[in-house]
């Protein structure tokens, strides 16, 4: 049965989605059976991997509010080698929507146990927000992956998000962790970055992962082919860097199921 991993940070334009979709291509490269969730409205992730997001017969939104099976949602696109279940703007209907409904944390949770132990890692791309769909997608984590950009407003927010964290942890989720910080859009000729890098090091210690993203054109340009950059162009710095990535979260998330004796 596969872990849980929510990507999420409530600032915008870090580089969330690119590491979700990049991510799973990286893992499922490695042979590893992967879904990935796209849990924003903005439906990103799904046209990223080459679905088109306003034709979709079942998306997250249905699974969300339970009017269809997470299965039945799950689609394989051509030229992908994992899972995804795709998202469109009927999404921002199910914030509302979820404030009326029982057990409205746990309805993502509920609706993927019969489906994780088809795979070994399940990938969630969350809102750029602390919405309700963020909390559905922290409740039913494992571990959190939190993509930041190395820049002067890299902090602003984060502790937020990390007492949000802490609460689903003691209400909802004890298992809850976060698993580690991902610095994107990396130039380790500025200065600034170099900087703000540090800092992060030295705050989360070992929370902040060894492989770094770096600013790259290829992997800039991939999204608009509907492609992750390993397909296409598995040489690029950016898709040797998510390769890097996806070892090292393999390692840690051995570690974790080990740790908590699954």
């Amino acid at each position: 049965m596969g872990n849980i991993y929510a990507v999420t940070n409530q600032k915008g334009g870090v580089g969330k989605t690119t590491s979700t979709v990049n991510l799973a291509a990286a893992l499922a490269d490695y042979r590893k059976k992967v879904l990935l969730i796209d849990l924003d409205p903005q439906g990103n992730a799904t046209t990223g991997c080459g679905i088109d997001k306003e034709n979709l017969s079942n998306s997250s939104y249905e699974v969300v509010m339970t009017e269809s099976k997470a299965v039945d949602a799950i689609v394989r696109p051509d030229e992908l080698s994992f899972d995804v279940m795709p998202a469109n703007t009927d999404l921002t209907a199910a914030e509302v929507q979820l404030l009326d409904v029982k057990l409205r944390e746990h309805r993502l949770r509920l609706a993927l146990e019969s489906t994780r132990e088809k795979y070994d890692f399940i990938l969630i791309d969350c809102p750029p927000s602390l919405s309700m769909l963020t909390v559905n997608a922290l409740v039913a984590s494992r571990g959190v992956l939190i993509p930041i950009q190395c820049e002067y407003y890299a902090l602003e927010g984060l502790s937020s998000l990390l007492k949000t964290i802490e609460r689903i942890k003691q209400r909802a989720n004890p298992n809850l962790e976060v698993t580690g910080l991902i610095r994107t859009m990396f130039d380790a000729r500025n200065n600034l970055a170099n900087q703000v890098s540090r800092q992060l090091i030295n705050h989360f210690q070992g929370k902040v992962f060894h492989s770094i993203i770096p600013r790259n054109v290829r992997l800039a340009e991939a999204p608009s082919h509907g492609l992750p950059v390993l397909n296409y162009d598995r040489a690029s710095r950016g898709a040797i860097a998510y390769m890097a990535l996806a070892s090292e979260l393999m390692r840690r998330d051995k570690k974790a199921t080990e740790a908590a004796g699954g």
